[in-house]
């Protein structure tokens, strides 16, 4: 049925699990499942194949979720990321032999953590109550938090964090938030696809490997998008900041020396 050897159900133990995990965060959920995702599939695979095996599925997540938001965008917040996300992607693919991902993990997750901590101090601490403006757009931080979300994406499949940077403190509606974050990552995925097959880590085997758990994916995607949908402001907001303060605690672990 499948023209080759199914895996071990510890494969499948580990990799059910992690592709629920990413889809729910590529159906709006949040950057921190989609973080989890790849470490937790790379306790059996090789972290390249499990990067590479993930690739196709994250592409039909793409889809799924530009389906599940066609109707939802910030097209302000997209047009001013797009252009360091793309130079973000072509830096890692010309750097990533060079650049130790640790390196990159550690300062997104002290960005990340810094960032987070602000909020809910904001929120929850002495001053709670008093109104914080959006803010607005600005070139610069754009293109920063744009490269280093392309950059952190290729090399380390961390950037969900930088995108939230930048992102959350617009304080769009969640809905638009959302449709703009799943347009953007969607496009940075499709680019990835051509340095992965430079790379030679789309081979027959994990290309197989990752058809099998499509039905997976599919499911968790349209799980996530459901969940999202029915999120108040108020609720969706101090979640959106909490999982991101998972990702960059997780980013951290993953970069310290021991």
């Amino acid at each position: 049925m499948f023209g080759f050897d199914l895996p071990s159900l510890t494969f499948f133990a580990a990799a059910v699990p992690a592709v629920a995990l990413v889809g729910l965060s590529k159906g709006g959920l949040g950057g921190a499942f989609a973080l989890i995702g790849v470490p937790l599939m790379a306790l059996v695979v090789s972290p390249v194949d499990a990067a590479a095996i993930f690739l196709p599925i994250l592409i039909l997540m793409d889809m799924v979720a530009l389906y599940a938001w066609r109707k939802h965008n910030d097209r302000k917040l997209l047009l001013a990321f797009l252009p360091g996300g793309m130079v973000g992607v072509a830096l890692g693919w010309a750097t990533s032999a060079f650049v130790p991902p640790d390196a990159l993990r550690f300062v997104i997750a002290v960005s990340m953590i810094l960032f987070s901590a602000r909020y809910f101090y904001q929120t929850y601490g002495p001053g709670a109550g008093t109104p914080v403006p959006a803010s607005g757009h600005r070139t610069g931080p754009a293109l920063f938090w744009g490269t280093l979300c392309g950059y952190g994406s290729f090399v380390a499949h961390a950037g969900g964090p930088p995108f939230q940077i930048y992102a959350l403190p617009l304080k769009l509606d969640p809905k638009a938030y959302t449709g703009a974050s799943v347009r953007f990552f969607a496009l940075v995925n499709a680019i990835k696809v051509i340095p992965y097959v430079a790379l030679g880590a789309l081979d027959r085997q994990n290309l197989q490997l990752s058809v099998t758990l499509l039905p997976v994916a599919l499911i968790a995607t349209m799980a996530g998008a459901v969940i999202v949908r029915r999120l108040k402001p108020d609720v969706f907001y101090p979640l959106a900041y909490g999982l991101g303060l998972l990702a960059a605690l997780k980013l951290l672990w993953d970069a310290l020396p021991f």
